[in-house]
């Protein structure tokens, strides 16, 4: 793909977005960037691009700026029916995202995870295990590091784990991962999607590309994802924590195995994983799918899940205070992510929840807090509709603030007792992301433990 003197058009000045419109500088484009937030929210980003030729574009988008690009790269929070990308795609111009314009540069092999939950833990794993292996591998996309940036120091033989969002899997072309995983779908995005059809579509695009030399991993303990098994050309490789696979990974009698038809090894005994909850397993079992799907010996993939330590925001240990326990899954932004947090604990249980709705029916809850959780302290936007939804499943604190709820499950809970930050919605109503949200929990945990200390 010739770049040089192309006019291209980069939408959105997230991390993807700053890292394309400078690849796409790097290799000759004549590059602009646009974003809908204004200018003194982009002080750094908008200094960056000046620095390097890019005409920068905020506080919304203009008609001129969409017309005559050779090519548009979007980033994953426009959505694609946006009036200006419909126009664009109408008059002929090629619309893509970040993940695809990497793909298009990217010399050696992908593997790809995505699903409702558990990406960000089972793409990280899959990292640990591959370099565990003395396997080359850059590990990034949704998680962090955009694909983009990789570009530049992968060989043919380094191996990119990417952490995909449908968001991302939307704008794809010919993005062909050597390895697709689908962990897991469940209702998520549905006030972007607007239909759980859609958004199953959305997660479905991750193998359309791929050939019958590539692997699709699926769960065959999810309905919905196990279903997707006769749309891909790939080599199909299952994971179950409840049955025995013949292609795959599976728990039998303590152990987990990998499964290739033929020839079956133990990998490790399931006591040896150091994460908690059954979602947890599933997300080992995926990334030993990867491991041994690259060629990693069963020992260093042994090794890489014993080493492996719970992901920052993802059902995070942060104190034990007075005798309670205080455990921080801002990851958990749907229902389903919030029921796994749960199940991960059998009772005694201050839960946090409340955010930024996504369209979501949280009365899918009920029965879980009826049997698990003795408080329910409600947070943010969606305060309203959350009580209105569980009302007699538990009893429930109108907290308002995160660290309110904090101060209010501090007052009420009891040695033995757990206070759970799964808050089942998105956090750009009071927060900058889920990360920004997981770190005030944190801190006001410590301070609490602080004013404890001191008494």
């Amino acid at each position: 793909m010739d770049l040089k003197d192309q006019r291209v058009l980069v939408v959105g000045l997230g991390k993807s977005g700053v890292a394309s419109a400078l690849f796409l500088k790097s290799r000759g484009a004549r590059v602009t960037v646009s974003d809908s937030k204004p200018e003194a929210e982009l002080h750094n980003e908008i200094l960056l691009l000046l620095e390097h030729g890019i005409t920068v574009e905020t506080g919304g988008h203009g008609d001129r700026t969409f017309r005559g690009q050779d090519l548009i790269v979007v980033s994953p929070g426009v959505p694609v029916d946006a009036p200006m990308l419909v126009q664009a795609r109408n008059q002929g111009e090629q619309v893509i995202g970040e993940i695809e314009l990497a793909a298009r540069f990217l010399p050696g092999p992908i593997a790809a995870i995505t699903g409702a939950n558990g990406k960000t833990t089972t793409t990280s794993l899959a990292g640990e295990i591959l370099a565990a292996g003395k396997i080359p591998v850059l590990v990034g996309g949704n998680i962090g590091t955009p694909a983009i940036s990789f570009v530049e120091q992968a060989t043919p033989q380094t191996w990119i784990v990417l952490e995909v969002s449908s968001f991302q899997l939307e704008t794809i072309v010919d993005f062909r991962p050597h390895i697709a995983v689908i962990l897991n779908i469940t209702p998520d995005h549905l006030d972007r999607h607007r239909t759980f059809t859609n958004y199953v579509n959305a997660k479905a695009r991750i193998f359309e590309n791929q050939r019958a030399d590539d692997f699709t991993v699926l769960n065959a303990d999810d309905a919905t994802t196990a279903a997707l098994h006769d749309r891909t050309r790939a080599q199909i490789i299952r994971f179950s924590r409840k049955k025995e696979i013949e292609n795959g990974a599976f728990v039998r009698n303590g152990a987990i195995f990998f499964r290739d038809g033929k020839h079956q090894t133990e990998i490790m005994l399931q006591s040896e994983i150091p994460l908690k909850g059954a979602h947890n397993l599933e997300n080992v079992l995926a990334a030993i799918c990867v491991g041994m799907l690259a060629g990693c010996p069963p020992q260093a993939i042994r090794q890489a899940v014993q080493n492996f330590k719970a992901v920052e925001h993802r059902l995070e240990f942060v104190a034990k205070v007075a005798g309670v326990d205080y455990y921080n899954d801002s990851k958990a932004t749907n229902v389903d992510a919030t029921i796994k947090a749960l199940e991960s604990f059998p009772a005694n249980i201050h839960l946090i929840l409340g955010g930024k709705d996504k369209g979501s029916d949280y009365s899918v809850l009920n029965d879980l807090l009826r049997a698990r959780v003795k408080r329910v302290y409600t947070i943010g936007a969606a305060a309203a509709k959350i009580e209105s939804q569980i009302h007699g499943a538990a009893e429930i604190d109108h907290a308002e603030t995160l660290e309110g709820a904090v101060k209010h499950a501090a007052a009420s809970a009891v040695p033995g007792d757990i206070v759970l930050l799964a808050p089942a919605c998105s956090s750009f109503d009071q927060f900058q992301n889920y990360e920004h949200r997981g770190q005030v929990f944190k801190e006001a945990v410590r301070s609490l433990a602080e004013t404890n200390a001191s008494r």
